[in-house]
């Protein structure tokens, strides 16, 4: 049984070299994964049914921007970061989002995830016990 994934973007990560008076890569980022889902709503809208994306502004992975985190009711979450602010890693976002979404656990194997989200983990932090 699948059960919702939340995909928390972080929109105000920035890369050291990226100066305070330009706009955030966390916050493109964030646009790029919305632009993603309504682009898999317009073909599919069943397909991100499990999905649903959030921007936060700072989950402290500065040094490792940009990041992203995946999380669900009795799931392992994950953490991400040093991934590109473009369509192509929110579109590897999305599928790894249904994927955590679709696991009994949450568990995202290395070769089963997207290849932008192979490298990068952050932590693998496991889901709060029952009472």
């Amino acid at each position: 049984m699948s059960t919702i994934t939340e995909v928390i973007v972080c929109t105000t990560c920035r890369p050291a070299n990226v100066p305070r008076d330009q706009p955030a890569p966390g916050a493109a980022l964030y646009e790029a994964v919305q632009a993603a889902a309504w682009d898999i709503q317009d073909a599919d809208p069943a397909q991100l049914a499990q999905v649903r994306i959030r921007g936060v502004e700072c989950m402290t992975g500065c040094n490792r921007a940009c990041t992203v985190t995946f999380q669900a009711a009795g799931k392992y979450l994950y953490y991400f970061g040093d991934l590109a602010p473009d369509a192509e890693t929110a579109a590897h976002i999305l599928a790894c989002a249904q994927l955590h979404a679709q696991t009994p656990d949450g568990t995202l194997l290395r070769n089963d995830r997207p290849a932008r989200l192979r490298n990068g983990i952050l932590g693998r932090i496991p889901p709060l016990q029952a009472g």
